[in-house]
């Protein structure tokens, strides 16, 4: 049995999940603190969750620049989202403008690797020395 990871569908999973996190949580678990229970500004889940997406992000995009499509644009796209998520960190006050725009160019880079990948299958030939 052959299994393989999609690891795009994996970094497009991460990043919703930092979305759901940062948008709906905060809505729909208000009363967490009340019960002692504080995992809405989590600093340290906040950055769990920046490094998870960064992670899956260089492993996928590394695979797909250097096994298929040789295009930096899903790497730059994805450099600026995540660049992104560490500034709302840094500049919490502005994290409602800035996350929004952070996830769109993480997703939007690995949707970007994905196609490229699925169009070239595998941009060489058999014989290619990498």
């Amino acid at each position: 049995m052959n299994f393989r990871v999609n690891w795009d569908a994996m970094g497009v999973a991460a990043s919703l999940a930092c979305a759901i996190h940062c948008a709906i949580l905060p809505l729909a678990l208000t009363s967490l603190p009340v019960l002692g229970i504080n995992i809405i500004d989590n600093e340290a889940f906040e950055y769990f969750m920046i490094f998870l997406a960064f992670g899956i992000g260089v492993y996928s995009l590394r695979h797909g620049y250097k096994k298929h499509h040789h295009s930096t644009l899903p790497i730059i796209i994805f450099a600026v989202g995540i660049t992104g998520l560490i500034a709302k960190q840094i500049w919490h006050q502005y994290q409602l403008w800035i996350l929004p725009f952070a996830v769109l160019m993480i997703v939007t880079a690995h949707l970007i690797n994905f196609r490229a990948c699925r169009v070239h299958n595998h941009a060489h030939e058999d014989d290619c020395d990498h």
